[in-house]
């Protein structure tokens, strides 16, 4: 991206379609559109997709004999296509003779130029904007300007919405369900409104679209079939005169409020929405609001990226998601990868968010809070207390976890234990926590945080089983975030027993239960303990288990899991001679008849999650609460274990390896951090971004410039900053919110710290830099030398 602002794509290549779709996607956190040509249709090169943030169905399908049911986000109709001919020539179908697409990242406008070229030598210059307005999220709009090149005469153009789409966009789901929309109607209204409407096959979703075609001096008919509606437009074309259409397209669902209906609400909008040039000008300031409140600047090659990872996420999560009771897809809403499923990725993107959106990170905790009672279901049905989080969550909070996948080198279908993840919880606790430190929102811990907070507390309190051999409690039957170890050798039974992350983060859940009832005005925490029915004696056992939880070592270093030790060394020499690519080790082993449940081989980081998390003092301290010595040396000798042992078959892994070594090689963390950076730009996993991009791991690389490499950490009332840039960064400037600042800027260059506070009526705002404290009033700068 030679232009820190621009994606740009010249040409057109068939094997790069699909990553370039979803990447030149546009979206506003109701919809996103990815970047398929309008003339194009879902023919294995090309995939029109549009995704509406929480719209799912739920389908049976039969896989490997078994029945099994899936809940996927919803393939919309498409509202795109849009395609034109010289009278007497084929319709264009593409490829154009020549073709650049651009994203402009600062107002997010995805602009084509093409030539094409007719079978009969007509060469017409065509130029496409389009957008998915951040002013109306309920909008879309499509303007395309022909010029005649060679030829003069008439000139047709078919405008349609296409209700006849399905979920077809990840290959290795083909064989499931995928037809997850039937189209309940569609026509055209007495006012020359396209309307189409579907409804969900499973669920009581309904969704709408009303399209608006114009051009100056056109003849407008309407086309009309089962699932499929169009208008053609006829207009007089004269050789090197524009002729311009604009195709405005409105959007709702069920799932939406103050509205009548959805078809009532899309005829009434489209009807009067303004021109392109309008929306567009709208669609801009709130692009430059947005913007300014996510201001970073950094001092190396790779803002460009920065800058596209950054419009991604607020695509698909922004103001317009808030009152949409949606969570952050691990994916986004571009692709129909893990279908569209919420994972534990918003651990890493609420992180980012805290300090510089938080009422976005309100509401995705308010999203999780909704389905408290979900989560305490779950825990019941396998006999705990408390609550427990799926590993995948879609529309109601139930457990989404697949219950077989497919492995594409070996065409088995395999049992899918990942739904043991019980680590879940834990991050949904550390969230509500770190949204506390990060905003001082005690209403929002009293109404909601401290209620789901406790329950996973109660949770893990209950998951623990005493060992009187060792004295202490252990946590049975789980997976850890490394994914790829899912039972012990041998085992009729999936799950490992204390993984070590799981465990340090119970313990820590359980000690924050009580910080957070300690917080709260005495009559609200007698509410919850009485709502709860939480006495002392339950508080005690807490405070038991969370001192006493069972973390194993081996040779000096945290085992990943009780038992690590015993497992084989893979051969690693041999293995990287004979596969280029081991991110997908599990698959490789699979196929030969093994597994990699025997070897010490990770597909990504787990153990150095807890150093992802916390400051190395703190993961010293969280240790020693639980009664183990913990040097200044455990995180070299543990990081420099795992590393030699991990394939990153997970962008997530890459996040965690920069920060984790940004104390001990630099150096190396800035190539995990570019690596990250830039892996959906680059396709790192090899194909997966056209299924969708890697939101957390796109949040994650931000964060390491936000916080990592600025040492920046909010905890105990303060802002705590401890800077060690990498050789290649010479200089950070940010600006964020802080507990009600809207104007707090930190500037961090190889000698000093600058913090700055704008004028306003809240408190000061305590730092902690390196030993030093003080106290930075609005209005005040201070600057501290390195």
């Amino acid at each position: 991206m030679p232009d820190p602002w621009t994606l740009r794509y010249r040409g057109f290549d068939p094997a790069e379609e699909g990553l370039r779709e979803a990447l030149c996607a546009v979206g506003n956190g109701y919809v996103v559109s990815r970047g398929a040509a309008p003339e194009a249709f879902a023919d294995g090169v090309h995939y029109p997709g549009t995704y509406l943030a929480g719209c799912y169905d739920r389908a049976e399908s039969t896989v490997a004999g078994r029945v099994v049911t899936n809940e996927d986000l919803v393939n919309c109709p498409n509202w795109l296509p849009l395609t034109f001919r010289p009278v007497g020539g084929d319709w264009f179908a593409g490829p154009p003779a020549e073709q650049t697409v651009e994203l402009d990242l600062r107002r997010g406008l995805l602009t084509r130029t093409a030539l094409v070229v007719d079978g009969q030598g007509r060469r017409t210059r065509l130029v496409q904007r389009r957008l998915a307005s951040q002013a109306r999220p309920h909008l879309l709009a499509l303007e395309s300007t022909f010029t005649p090149e060679n030829w003069t005469g008439a000139l047709e153009v078919r405008s349609a919405l296409d209700g006849a789409v399905a979920n077809t966009g990840v290959a290795r789901y083909r064989g499931l369900a995928e037809q997850h929309l039937v189209t309940a109607g569609q026509g055209v209204d007495g006012d020359g409104l396209l309307w189409l409407e579907a409804a969900a096959a499973g669920s009581p979703l309904r969704i709408a679209l009303c399209a608006r075609t114009r051009a100056r001096r056109a003849t407008v008919t309407a086309e009309c079939r089962d699932g499929w509606t169009a208008h053609l437009l006829t207009v007089r074309a004269r050789l090197g005169r524009p002729v311009t259409v604009e195709k405005t397209v409105a959007l709702h669902t069920s799932r939406d409020r103050a509205i009548e209906t959805p078809l009532h609400a899309c005829r009434l909008l489209a009807a009067e929405a303004g021109g392109f040039d309008d929306l567009l000008a709208e669609h801009t300031v709130r692009w430059a609001e947005l913007w300014r409140r996510c201001r970073i600047e950094a001092d190396f090659d790779g803002t460009g990226p920065l800058h596209l990872n950054l419009f991604h996420l607020l695509q698909t999560y922004s103001e317009h998601s808030i009152d949409l009771d949606v969570g952050v897809p691990a994916r986004g809403l571009h692709g129909e990868a893990y279908r569209g499923h919420v994972f534990w990725d918003e651990l890493f993107v609420l992180r980012l968010l805290n300090l510089r959106l938080p009422e976005l990170a309100r509401a995705v905790l308010r999203y999780r809070h909704r389905r408290l009672d979900a989560a305490r279901q779950e825990a019941r049905r396998i006999g705990l207390r408390g609550a427990m989080y799926p590993w995948q969550s879609a529309s109601d909070g139930r457990e989404e976890s697949q219950q077989l996948h497919l492995n594409p080198l070996s065409g088995r279908w395999l049992p899918d234990h990942s739904h043991l993840q019980r680590h879940v919880g834990s991050a949904v606790a550390y969230n509500v926590w770190q949204y506390y430190q990060a905003t001082g929102d005690r209403d929002f811990l009293a109404s909601a945080g401290a209620e789901t907070l406790l329950e996973i507390a109660r949770f893990w309190s209950s998951a623990a089983v005493y060992d009187q051999g060792r004295g202490r409690w252990s946590i049975r039957g789980v997976l850890g975030p490394d994914e790829y170890h899912d039972a012990y050798p041998g085992a009729d039974r999936p799950g490992l027993d204390d993984n070590a992350y799981t465990n340090v983060l119970a313990s820590w859940v359980l000690a924050r239960a009580q910080d957070a009832l300690d917080v709260l005005p005495g009559y609200r925490r007698e509410e919850l303990l009485e709502r709860l029915s939480l006495d002392a004696l339950e508080l005690d056992r807490w405070q038991e288990v969370g001192r006493h939880l069972h973390v194993p070592f081996h040779e000096g270093v945290l085992s990943q899991f009780d038992g690590y030790q015993r497992l084989a060394e893979l051969d690693w020499a041999a293995y990287r001679r004979r596969y280029p690519d081991l991110r997908r080790l599990d698959r490789v082993l699979e196929a030969e008849g093994d597994t990699v449940n025997r070897y010490k081989a990770s597909k990504q980081a787990d153990t150095l999650m807890l150093w992802y998390l916390f400051s190395a003092r703190e993961v010293r301290d969280l240790l020693r609460h639980l009664g183990y010595p913990a040097g200044h040396e455990l995180l070299r000798r543990t990081t420099d274990y795992y590393l030699r042992r991990t394939v990153h078959g997970s962008t997530l892994s890459s996040v965690v390896h920069a920060w984790v070594l940004t104390r001990s090689d630099r150096r190396a963390s800035w190539r995990y951090f570019r690596d990250t950076l830039a892996a959906d730009l680059r396709d790192s996993q090899r194909g997966t971004t056209a299924e969708g991009v890697h939101l957390g791991a796109m949040a994650g690389a931000v964060d390491l410039l936000q916080r990592c490499y600025t040492g920046l950490e909010v905890r105990e009332d303060a802002l705590w900053l401890d800077p060690h840039l990498p050789s290649a960064l010479g200089r950070l400037d940010l600006d964020l919110r802080y507990r009600g600042h809207w104007g707090l800027t930190i500037a961090v260059d190889r000698r000093s710290v600058t913090v700055s506070l704008r004028e306003d009526r809240q408190e000061p705002v305590l730092i902690r830099l390196r030993g030093t404290q003080t106290t930075v009033r609005p209005g005040e700068t201070r600057r501290f030398h390195l």
